[in-house]
């Protein structure tokens, strides 16, 4: 029963895409790191994303504080890596998240939202976090234009 009720969630559940690590960028001597990931967009076939976000370390939770959260930064590029073939994707203005990481224990995560913007064949992928406790203005974009030339 316990096995049918996760399989049943997990249906449920809106794919979501799973990172890759293809760099660290050590930035000063107390170990602090410039991670970078690769995310496939798992409903449209032939695009990438590279992230990049800061991730603190041991001694600089311990010296500063704020033991269990990283910053809210992020920078993300996206490019046709493939012949782009779009799934079932939402299609409304609001899109819909392809990506997620926590970026505390509970209260912020870094998300990469898709939206398609029909009228001028352009997929856009933003990056933002979300914070329980205050919204956040940190932010990056970046657009994939669907349109072919003399298509």
């Amino acid at each position: 029963m316990k096995q049918f009720i996760l399989s049943a969630i997990i249906t449920l559940l809106p794919a979501a895409a799973i990172a890759d690590k293809v760099g660290r960028v050590g930035v000063d001597w107390v170990g602090n790191d410039i991670i970078i990931e690769a995310i496939n967009d798992p409903d449209v076939e032939g695009v990438t994303c590279h992230i990049a976000y800061f991730e603190r370390s041991f001694f600089d939770r311990i010296s500063n504080g704020n033991w269990f959260e990283d910053p809210s930064n992020a920078s993300i590029d996206c490019r046709q890596t493939g012949p782009i073939r779009i799934g079932n994707i939402d299609r409304s203005r609001n899109g819909e998240n392809v990506f997620r990481e926590r970026q505390s224990i509970i209260l912020k995560s870094l998300r990469v939202k898709r939206i398609f913007d029909e009228e001028n064949d352009v997929l856009i992928y933003l990056a933002h976090a979300s914070e329980l406790t205050q919204g956040s203005a940190k932010m990056s974009i970046s657009t994939i234009p669907l349109y072919t030339p003399g298509g």
